[in-house]
């Protein structure tokens, strides 16, 4: 007879306080959820996992397209993960079973970058690879996994992979010593030189530290993070995804930083945090005649945005909710008409503008904007928790309920979640 792995963790007091933290509450649905993931593992490894996981999606806040020119942004974690059981093994080889099927990553063997080399075995080798590298310990380990992250929905699906495989190897092999940007940076180095993907830290940073983390770019290489808690109760953040296709918007997203940098370039610098906020300013319409409306109008995004990051940030440790909401909606106001992400003419659709039209006209939205890259994709959407659900039947009716995700802000990031047994 197969284990009870379901009323087992109902009844486990300590498990059900771990989903509070992750998740915001503890319900049958999430309970089923790990106890049909001990039901895999066991199945495909014979016996009792030893440890639960999870990696969170992430959500940007503030901050829209300011890194890559030394700025500032606001991420949180959020409640979507991957959840796992986890196991380590002595024979240095990684046993990931996830979407029906197996990745094994012999730990023992070096590894090149290789474009053949691809999918879920790409990053795990891309983390692995570093942290030998960088002279810290690996080895073997059996997991079972599964993710609520949608792929597509700009939220970081294979950020929180990386992440998961790196904390694995924290916690196992390493005694939990590794810090916040290690881990980022192994997870980067896989995802730019594995995958192929010229990201910037962000995603990982977000993920690894959990929270609501202000990030400031300044040093591109070794950026610093401050993160604190969340806590609007009395707030829902939803994920939309308004449609469009990314794969053909890389000339819509390179010539923003492009633009950014040749702003920079009239004042001498490489990018727009070396130029002094205000001589831009004084020599606004003289630069404009060399680099052209667009790029100023962007420029003035820029420096804006990277005082509305302050701001926001602040709000959230105060719980100035009205403040930190009025930042959001200004960032988004600003990312639609100054630094033009929302829509694409190569794109040839106006999902986003249109999106964010419609759920402004719905009774409890109270802030709203583009979500990430921008000109196809998604938007982020705070609603009051009395008409929450209300907001969501219309997000449904128009989007679609498969494009709509009700997320919750949570603390941890990638993390050892407890101890099976």
């Amino acid at each position: 007879m197969a284990t009870d792995y379901f009323n087992i963790l109902r009844r486990n007091s300590s498990f059900l306080n771990d989903c509070v933290s992750l998740y915001g509450l503890t319900t049958d649905e999430i309970t089923a959820r790990y106890a049909t993931l001990l039901g895999e593992y066991e199945e495909q490894f014979g016996k009792m996992g030893d440890f639960f996981f999870s990696s969170p999606g992430r959500i940007e806040l503030v901050g829209n397209h300011t890194d890559h020119n030394g700025g500032k942004v606001i991420a949180a974690a959020v409640s979507i993960d991957i959840a796992a059981v986890v196991s380590p093994s002595s024979d240095g080889i990684i046993r990931i079973w996830k979407d029906g099927f197996m990745v094994e990553v012999d730990t023992n063997k070096d590894f090149t970058p290789n474009k053949e080399i691809k999918g879920p075995w790409a990053l795990v080798i891309g983390v692995v690879e570093y942290f030998k590298k960088a002279g810290m310990r690996v080895g073997g380990f059996t997991a079972a996994m599964h993710t609520t992250i949608p792929l597509g929905a700009g939220v970081s699906s294979s950020s929180a992979y990386e992440l998961m495989s790196a904390e694995i190897l924290n916690t196992f092999y390493n005694d939990h010593n590794l810090d916040v940007t290690f881990k980022a940076l192994a997870s980067q180095y896989s995802e730019n030189n594995y995958l192929f993907k010229p990201s910037g830290l962000m995603d990982q940073l977000t993920i690894s530290a959990g929270g609501v983390s202000l990030m400031d770019f300044a040093n591109l290489k070794a950026p610093t993070i401050e993160s604190t808690v969340w806590e609007f109760k009395n707030l829902d953040v939803f994920v939309i995804a308004t449609g469009g296709d990314h794969s053909d918007l890389t000339d819509d997203y390179a010539a923003i930083k492009s633009e950014m940098n040749a702003v920079a370039k009239y004042f001498g610098k490489d990018i727009l945090r070396e130029v002094n906020p205000a001589e831009f300013a004084a020599k606004k319409e003289e630069i404009r005649n060399v680099v052209g409306d667009r790029a100023i109008d962007r420029a003035e995004h820029f420096f804006e945005e990277n005082e509305r990051v302050e701001k926001a940030f602040r709000a959230v440790q105060r719980k100035d909710e009205k403040t930190f909401l009025s930042c959001i909606n200004e960032s988004g106001q600003s990312s639609r008409y100054k630094l033009k992400n929302c829509y694409s003419e190569k794109a040839g659709n106006h999902n986003i503008e249109d999106g964010l039209d419609k759920v402004a006209k719905i009774k409890g939205v109270v802030a709203y904007r583009v979500h990430g890259g921008g000109f196809a994709g998604t938007i982020l959407v705070f609603v009051k928790k009395n008409r929450s659900d209300a907001a969501q039947e219309q997000f449904n009716e128009i989007f679609g309920e498969e494009s709509v995700f009700k997320v919750a802000i949570r603390k941890p990031g990638a993390t050892c979640v407890a101890k099976i047994s």
